[in-house]
């Protein structure tokens, strides 16, 4: 059972849950906005905001951090040198959720688009 546990499984164990969600903030940081469900958005946020803030610092152990989280090295390095600067002066909230209208064809999913502010 389940009670009190606030994780959203997505339907998946941790593993393939965590790849995942790794791959998503990649192409987050590669593309700057992708297209998913409402719940993957919602859940791909809190993870590619904490990467943000830690990219503003350009360190040899934020480098290191990063790398674990986004196993692309140009994802880490566009974090480091391009978008850790743009939102230098930027408390929180790098992100944006705008639903798409209209549901996914095969499963009637709500679709949504995440991107960088």
């Amino acid at each position: 059972m389940r009670h009190r546990n606030i994780t959203k499984t997505l339907g998946r164990t941790k593993a393939p849950r965590q790849a995942m969600l790794q791959n998503m903030a990649t192409s987050l940081v590669l593309y700057e906005k992708i297209v998913t469900t409402e719940a993957k958005a919602k859940i791909v946020r809190p993870l590619i905001e904490k990467l943000i803030t830690r990219s503003k610092v350009k360190s040899v152990h934020n480098k290191q951090l990063l790398g674990k989280v986004l196993h692309d090295k140009k994802a880490v390095q566009k974090l480091l040198d391009v978008i850790g600067p743009k939102y230098k002066e930027r408390k929180g909230g790098y992100t944006r959720i705008i639903k798409i209208s209209g549901n996914r064809q095969g499963d009637g999913a709500k679709m949504a688009q995440i991107e960088l502010v």
